[in-house]
């Protein structure tokens, strides 16, 4: 006979049973309806991309030649230029007074010179009729090449003042943009000191370092995108990959030139050169990226993340994210093939928040 012991157990088990899955159920309701997408297998022929900074090809940085006192600024950052434009005046008293004063030295030298060939014609003349000695002649063929060197001589100091008084204007080497201005009217100057830069935007390039081990591959084949900030994607130019490593980081530079962009983007902005022939190969974490939308990134403040869905919960996954191109963005970790996306941040929270509320009034 069994005790009132042993029949109760298997109610009391019955009970707990039910009573856990009946908890189970109340703790993850069903979830609304959220609209997801499934995270592809990452395209092999996206290749593997480096960062790089964006330089002019054609950039010069203006110093002042000659001292003096800036007495106007023509043009100012941002502004266009053609070759030979004005960008600044200095003042030229005395570069002026000194090309001047060279000038009329050279007159005086000139003189002495014309003098001293007639001199010599005139005692080369009596010559022939042996009126004069030959000392008498060489003397006066001594004098006239050396009054013709002192004026050719004078001749040099007069386009070396010229230069100087040139000096204090100074003009644009090429056309391009201005890019930034170092002085204002009334400063002093003196010589090396800078003055502007002036780059041209038509010409630009990325060099970027990959490790000696990726440039022979490279090598063999040049193809490379080139993602630039604000999602635009282009094709560059040329790619030159440099023969010899650096013996210290024992990478090899590579310089891509940019083709002509309009909108150019701006000497020293960052992007990332990817190259076809590294298709396939390992990211940071040693696997292959993935891309999603945009719209599918929830950011909360520095942090980025994405709600992924598993059965009836959503958790929001942190991730870290790369480049973007276009409408999607590369994500280098938190995210896997197959896993389900919400597509819209926004309406996953507020499905996850009513999902909530209702385990809270089932709980109740």
């Amino acid at each position: 006979m069994r005790k009132p012991r042993d029949l109760l157990m298997p109610s009391l088990l019955a009970l707990a049973l039910a009573a856990c899955g009946g908890t189970e159920q109340a703790a993850v309701p069903p979830l609304g309806a959220v609209a997801t997408f499934e995270v592809a297998a990452a395209d092999g022929a996206t290749g593997r991309g480096w960062d790089g900074v964006v330089e002019a090809v054609r950039r010069s940085d203006l110093s002042a030649q000659t001292a003096g006192r800036v007495i106007a600024v023509e043009v100012d950052v941002n502004d266009r230029v053609a070759a030979g434009d004005v960008l600044l005046r200095i003042s030229a008293v005395e570069q002026d007074a000194g090309a001047n004063a060279a000038r009329a030295q050279l007159r005086a030298a000139e003189a002495s010179a014309a003098e001293a060939e007639q001199n010599y014609r005139r005692f080369a003349a009596l010559a022939n009729g042996q009126f004069v000695s030959k000392a008498q002649i060489d003397q006066a063929r001594a004098a006239r090449d050396s009054a013709a060197a002192a004026r050719d001589a004078a001749r040099a100091v007069v386009a070396q003042a010229a230069q100087q008084s040139a000096y204090t204007v100074v003009r644009a080497p090429f056309a391009g943009v201005v890019a930034s201005r170092d002085v204002e009217p009334g400063e002093t100057v003196a010589p090396g000191q800078p003055l502007m830069r002036v780059y041209e935007p038509r010409e630009l390039r990325i060099e970027v370092a990959v490790p000696q081990t990726r440039a022979e591959a490279i090598r063999r084949d040049p193809r490379a995108r080139v993602l630039l900030p604000g999602g635009r994607e282009v094709t560059p130019a040329a790619v030159i990959v440099f023969p010899a490593a650096d013996a210290t980081s024992h990478s090899v530079n590579v310089r891509v030139r940019l083709p002509d962009l309009d909108p150019s983007p701006a000497p020293g902005t960052t992007a990332k050169v990817v190259f076809d022939a590294e298709a396939g190969s390992a990211g940071d974490g040693g696997a292959a990226t993935v891309r999603i939308p945009l719209s599918a990134v929830a950011q909360r403040g520095e942090l980025s993340g994405a709600y992924v869905k598993q059965g009836e919960r959503l958790l929001l996954r942190q991730l870290r994210l790369g480049a973007r191109v276009g409408d999607s963005v590369e994500v280098i970790s938190g995210l896997q093939a197959g896993d389900k996306v919400a597509r819209d941040p926004v309406a996953a929270m507020q499905a996850l928040a009513a999902q909530r509320k209702q385990a809270g009034a089932t709980d109740e």
